[in-house]
């Protein structure tokens, strides 16, 4: 199977990379390829232009933005892996989600009605974030988050997410907590 991770944070010592290595350790088994896109890295431009925008409309992309197409396209499966930051994706993540999962490549309107075009395709999520489970689920963010991230991006796009996993308090984790996490990331790919 050959899986894609689309990594975004800047730390190498954050959990989110713990995260990265252990999927990617999981992944690299025989049968499987598996190819990481580090948007840090990779410095990429997560700034939509004007250019972009009219690019779109006529099929025509920028060519960095062809090339993370073309990793999708390849891709059996997908892992986004990134912290959750004011309630959302960071800045590089939703940039590269407003440039590369753009219209007539990961969706369409086909007689005003949506259509995904990345069906067939596997989609894992792995975030992280500072509050508790708990704080997230009283204030009611976590469907919030399911909702903004799993239907308004990745099934609107005709991803099957397959899992969406979320990391709590991940500034103070502990060892036994990580350890539970990286067995819930394997047990993700099941």
């Amino acid at each position: 199977m050959k899986h894609l991770i689309i990594y975004a944070h800047p730390h190498a010592g954050s959990l989110n990379h713990v995260i990265l290595e252990t999927a990617v350790s999981y992944l690299q088994k025989p049968g499987n390829e598996v190819v990481v896109r580090d948007l840090y890295a990779l410095m990429f431009d997560p700034v939509l232009s004007l250019e972009d925008m009219a690019g779109q409309r006529k099929g025509q992309v920028d060519e960095k933005v062809a090339a993370e197409q073309e990793f999708i396209q390849w891709a059996d499966a997908i892992t986004f892996i990134y912290p959750i930051w004011w309630t959302g994706l960071p800045a590089i993540m939703k940039g590269y989600i407003d440039r590369v999962m753009s219209y007539g490549f990961a969706y369409r309107y086909d007689q005003g009605i949506q259509k995904g075009l990345l069906t067939g395709k596997k989609a894992y999520i792995f975030n992280t974030h500072g509050k508790s489970k708990e704080e997230y689920e009283a204030t009611g963010m976590d469907q919030a988050l399911l909702l903004t991230s799993d239907k308004g991006i990745y099934t609107y796009c005709g991803l099957e997410i397959r899992s969406h996993l979320f990391f709590d308090k991940a500034d103070r984790a502990g060892e036994e907590a990580i350890e539970k996490w990286k067995l819930e990331i394997k047990n993700a790919y099941i």
